[in-house]
């Protein structure tokens, strides 16, 4: 709970020709929960690029007129909530450039850490930026790129050197190819599944199963695929070091997603018991936060024996209160958002299941909501470990001080008075590492154990920590 995410893209290449703007809109819907602040598509009929983005969810944004506008067998898009830059329209995906390649439009999830100094750069060249979001910055780098070369793979290898930080990119071309790459760590996730009718790529394969086509493999980090009408072909073109965000899995992708390492909702399961078995309590009920929360509440309820029910009743006409943008639209959502079901609740002893604590807020209102429905005992239970240091990569923790476990120096007993609960019990990070199954070393727990996978981002975390809250300012520390 209360979490605010990065980004999520899509792209398609129809073999067969046919109109591609009604399978991105439905791609969109699928990951529509990776971001609800803005909503674009970009298509490409053979001849021009056509364009629509706006502020709001994608059926807000994008009309059944702009479906019919939206002419062309090739095109991308993009949900996104801004871990760089502002809620503005200027900021809003895809981004366009006129040339090279007689025009790319672009979509991008991620996070870059060296975006400053990259503006600064391409500023410095004159090619100022127009927004302020990271995606102009990459598109701006790879078209400089390739004015000096026809290579797509050469000039993305190139690109991959100039960028630093999780990037996941689709991009739709004037000459009528699409092209997809992915960071050599692989933060984000990016998946294709291929058919003889279209070959689609998305940051989750819930966009392809809603277009009924197979999931084929995910996209390698450090890979290039470029689509075009002699088909598809694909390079490495850096060196893969896997980091794959271990936050994925706990809370953003949705549970019936595939990703690098699997069934996230499996490993949700596995993550429940496995925090039963480090932390069991006391209990008559467990109660999952709805929705995230359901698969490792069961898993906790099977390994502990102790009955799952649904204590808390969402509104489903909230949106996802971490990806709000601000604090104080946050604190009414939640007010707004769950509502508890006395009759579960009164008398008992309650084991409520939570995906992680960032700030704290949520949590300590989520206790005091439970205590006020007759609740005699709160347990809290968190499937992920402490977050003590900010993410660079693509998920909005933006610094230190926000932080609950690093204001009370990881002391769990701290937190648990500031929470109000009666016991607090966090998932432990080997936990977290087996539940996923692919090895510590091929996972992003930075936020967990300060061990970031890219030199500047280790470097500002560290310049940053000792840092007042009135020095730093509430600041992202990426964009000081």
């Amino acid at each position: 709970m209360e979490k605010r995410e990065e980004c999520g893209v899509f792209g398609i290449y129809s073999f067969k020709k046919e109109e591609v703007a009604l399978p991105i809109y439905n791609g969109l819907i699928a990951i529509q929960h990776r971001g609800q602040d803005s909503a674009g598509i970009a298509t490409f009929d053979g001849k021009t690029i056509h364009l629509k983005k706006g502020m709001g969810l994608t059926s807000e944004v994008i009309s059944e007129n702009d479906l019919l506008v939206l002419k062309g067998s090739i095109g991308v898009g993009s949900v996104r909530y801004p871990t760089v830059g502002s809620s503005s329209l200027r900021d809003a995906q895809p981004f366009k450039v006129d040339f090279p390649r007689e025009g790319i439009a672009l979509v991008h999830n991620g996070n870059l850490v060296n975006y400053v100094a990259l503006k600064n750069e391409l500023e410095g060249k004159g090619m100022p930026l127009l927004s302020q979001c990271d995606s102009e910055a990459i598109l701006k780098v790879l078209a400089e790129e390739l004015n000096k070369t026809e290579d797509v793979f050469h000039a993305v290898g190139n690109v991959m050197k100039r960028l630093e930080g999780a990037y996941c990119e689709v991009a739709v071309t004037g000459r009528g190819e699409l092209i997809a790459f992915r960071d050599p760590h692989g933060f984000r996730p990016l998946c294709f599944g291929k058919n003889e009718d279209c070959i689609i790529f998305a940051s989750e394969s819930v966009a392809l199963d809603i277009n009924d086509v197979d999931l084929t493999e995910q996209v390698k980090p450090g890979e290039v695929i470029v689509v075009n009408e002699k088909g598809v072909e694909r390079r490495m073109v850096a060196k893969s070091v896997k980091k794959h965000c271990m936050f994925e899995y706990v809370y953003f992708s949705r549970p019936d997603s595939i990703l690098d390492a699997g069934s996230v909702y499996d490993i949700r399961v596995k993550l429940g018991r496995n925090l039963a078995k480090s932390h069991p309590a006391k209990a008559d009920v467990i109660v999952p936060v709805p929705d995230t929360s359901r698969p490792a509440a069961e898993g906790f309820s099977r390994e502990s024996g102790i009955k799952l029910e649904e204590g808390l009743i969402k509104n489903r006409y909230i949106m996802r209160t971490f990806i709000m943008p601000e604090q104080r639209i946050r604190d009414e959502a939640i007010k707004k958002k769950l509502n508890p079901l006395k009759t579960v609740l009164k008398g008992k002893r309650v084991v409520v299941i939570d995906d992680s604590i960032v700030r704290g807020t949520t949590t300590n209102k989520l206790v005091k909501l439970l205590k006020d429905a007759g609740a005699k005992e709160v347990h809290v239970r968190i499937t992920c470990p402490p977050i003590i240091s900010p993410c660079f990569y693509g998920i909005d923790i933006a610094n230190h001080h926000e932080l609950i476990a690093f204001r009370c120096n990881g002391k769990v007993e701290e937190i648990r008075k500031l929470l109000g609960a009666d016991s607090l019990g966090y998932q432990t990070i080997e936990g977290l590492a087996d539940a996923i199954g692919i090895g510590k070393e091929n996972l992003c727990m930075a936020c967990l154990n300060e061990e970031y996978p890219t030199p500047e981002a280790a470097r500002i975390a560290k310049e940053m920590k000792n840092k007042s809250k009135e020095e730093v300012g509430g600041k992202r520390y990426w964009e000081i």
